[in-house]
């Protein structure tokens, strides 16, 4: 730790990214070896299923990892958290507790652990502060990942005050960017909305069908701009709180299909089905606690869809697989 209170991270030790094919920890890979770590750990799910304790704990004993990001996890949008509950809480609940319990009993040095917005009430007051945990009902179409999730930042601190372990929780607000999920029966709005729109270009009508009235509001961030957010909290904050990343800014989910329809196929004529869900009504984050720590996002919305629709049409990524699990 220097003069300021910050931890020296030494970026010749150990850092195992839990997660890594997934869109936050690949880009968490990207950001670590453009900052020069040199030791950078990772293990596909066919080298460590990360929901067996026994597989987790040989592994950590095996590469003695000194920092670790914990970002793995089953994710998706709202189709698939309302058909596969079992599956979401499951899985998350059983990667959180293997990896943390693993990371104490090697006595890692230091651990991020990566929640989601979603742990907030679905009435939360906004923006929202990192106070608002536990303080209403959440969103039911995602709750089993939301409950997932606050189980996650509890162990942290649990471990924190029973041990002394230096595990820290962040929470970020929705992500987008290279690496996301465009399969559309579990990808999240903006790789959903981005394959559409795409797709729409080879049909004759030209119409993209968007669930819900586009009246929700939402937040989000570019997953580069997490990545670098990851790094700056393992080097310069070890409090007991989870603490918020995100901008700061929201948008009606209207305004965000008019922006990706600009950028992708401006001919394309959108529907609305209303009798789709809305999903929680506004999700803005107070991301005060961060900002007093000295940092910033500097990656704007349409910059960042842009980036994104170029690594698409780029890249052979069609979202078949669901990223996440031990990889």
């Amino acid at each position: 730790m220097d003069s300021n209170g910050d931890d020296i991270v030494d970026r010749t030790s150990p850092v195992y990214v839990a997660g890594h094919r997934g869109l936050v920890g690949s880009a968490i890979v990207r950001h670590l070896e453009a900052e020069g770590f040199t030791n950078i750990l990772t293990a596909t799910r066919h080298e460590v299923d990360l929901r067996s304790q026994s597989a987790v704990n040989e592994w950590f004993e095996a590469h003695r990892p000194r920092y670790v990001f914990l970002v793995a996890g089953t994710v998706g949008g709202i189709v698939a958290n309302s058909t596969r509950p079992a599956e979401f809480i499951y899985d998350n609940m059983m990667i959180h507790g293997t990896v943390v319990h693993s990371a104490y009993e090697t006595g890692v040095e230091k651990l991020l652990y990566l929640g989601s917005s979603c742990i907030y009430p679905r009435d939360a007051h906004q923006p929202i502060t990192e106070e608002e945990l536990l303080t209403g009902p959440l969103e039911s179409t995602n709750e089993w990942y939301a409950i997932a999730k606050i189980a996650g930042i509890k162990l942290c601190q649990a471990y924190r005050r029973q041990y002394g372990c230096n595990f820290i929780s962040a929470m970020p607000t929705n992500l987008y960017g290279p690496g996301d999920n465009f399969d559309l029966t579990s990808s999240h709005v903006i790789p959903a909305l981005i394959r559409k729109f795409h797709d729409s270009r080879s049909t004759a009508s030209g119409e993209v069908e968007v669930w819900g009235t586009g009246s929700a509001m939402r937040e989000f961030l570019h997953v580069d701009d997490l990545a670098k957010a990851c790094l700056y909290l393992l080097e310069h904050y070890s409090g007991d709180s989870h603490i918020n990343v995100g901008t700061g800014v929201d948008l009606s989910i209207r305004e965000l299909a008019e922006t990706i329809r600009s950028i992708v196929n401006p001919d394309a004529v959108i529907n609305w089905d209303a009798s789709k869900p809305d999903g929680t009504p506004r999700k803005l984050l107070d991301i005060s606690r961060l900002r007093s720590l000295g940092w910033e996002p500097s990656i704007s919305l349409e910059d960042g869809l842009r980036s994104t629709y170029d690594w698409f049409i780029n890249s052979s990524a069609d979202g078949n697989e669901l990223r996440g699990i031990g990889s």
